[in-house]
Order: structure tokens, then sequence, then C-alpha cells
């Protein structure tokens, strides 16, 4: 699927393609298959929902180095699927929308009744995993260069259904 074939508000088009044009982006993938081969160099990535296309998040990864050699796009990534990104970013944004869904609340009730308490970690883990969505990323030589294509992006698609704060 290409990048907005399936979105169909002409003006959320013609912003999805000045983002496009900005940086040479990875294909669209699963947001769990996109850890694996998800480079540790710095960044910015995005987020979308894969029916309907929207981009819902944007961010950035810079060179953070926690041991001993950069994580970049693959550590921050890797930080919200393992759920210590909870109360930052993309990882708060999927927590909030996981606790405002009476489904979801439900479903983690019958879990704890069955399996006992849970982590806040696992907790924001889950919640990130609920939403299923796709990520494409694009590496930058270094943290300014992602900080300012992160700036750009965020310029063009302002509060166009972002989860961005």
């Amino acid at each position: 699927m290409g990048w907005f074939d399936t979105v169909y508000d002409p003006v959320l088009r013609e912003c999805y393609a000045e983002v496009r044009d900005l940086a040479e982006w990875c294909p669209w993938m699963p947001f769990e298959d996109a850890i694996r081969s998800a480079p540790r160099e710095p960044g910015v990535y995005l987020l979308r929902e894969p029916m309907t296309g929207v981009i819902r998040y944007v961010g950035m990864a810079g060179e953070r180095a926690g041991s001993g050699r950069p994580q970049g796009l693959y550590g921050r990534l890797t930080v919200y699927r393992s759920g210590k990104g909870a109360v930052s970013g993309f990882g708060e944004a999927a927590l909030d929308r996981a606790l405002a869904d009476p489904e979801w609340i439900e479903q983690q009730l019958r879990d704890l009744r069955q399996n006992g308490p849970k982590r806040a970690q696992d907790w924001a883990r889950d919640a990130v995993v609920r939403l299923g969505l796709e990520v494409s990323w694009s590496v930058t030589p270094d943290r300014d260069d992602a900080r300012y294509l992160e700036t750009q992006i965020l310029t063009r698609l302002q509060t166009r259904g972002l989860w961005t704060r």
C-alpha cells in the first residue's frame, strides 16, 4: 500500500504528499515487525492507522546511547513496544486512548481478576499493541537534522489528526 492510498480527504492527501517529499522514507510496515529492522541511527518516525492511512504520530530519535552504542530509531521504538515510554510521547498517547476505551478497560479487568495484577509497563505495552499501527522512518545524519525534519513535518500536518501534543 502506498503513502496515502486509503486517505480520501484531498487536503490531507496534499499534506501527506508534502511530508513524503521531505525525506527518503522506508516502506510502511506493522509496528511489531518494524522494531526488528529499525536502524540505530537518528531519524524521524511516523505512525499511522493502516485502515485509514491517517498519520497519528510524528516523533524523532537522536543518538542516545544507553548500552554503550547508539540506539537511534531502534531504541525509541523499543521503548514504546516495551511499555517503558508510558508517560512520554507516543506511549502516553497510546495509553490515553486505551484508558478511554471501555471495552479495553473491561478486558483488562477480566485479565486482572483471572491472572492478577500487572505492572504499569505491561499496561502501556498492551495499549501500544492494541492500536495496530504501521511505522515508516527516515534516517538523518544527527539529532539536529532529526529535530529539523520533525519540525518541518509537524508544521505541515499541524493538528490534522495527530496525537502529538
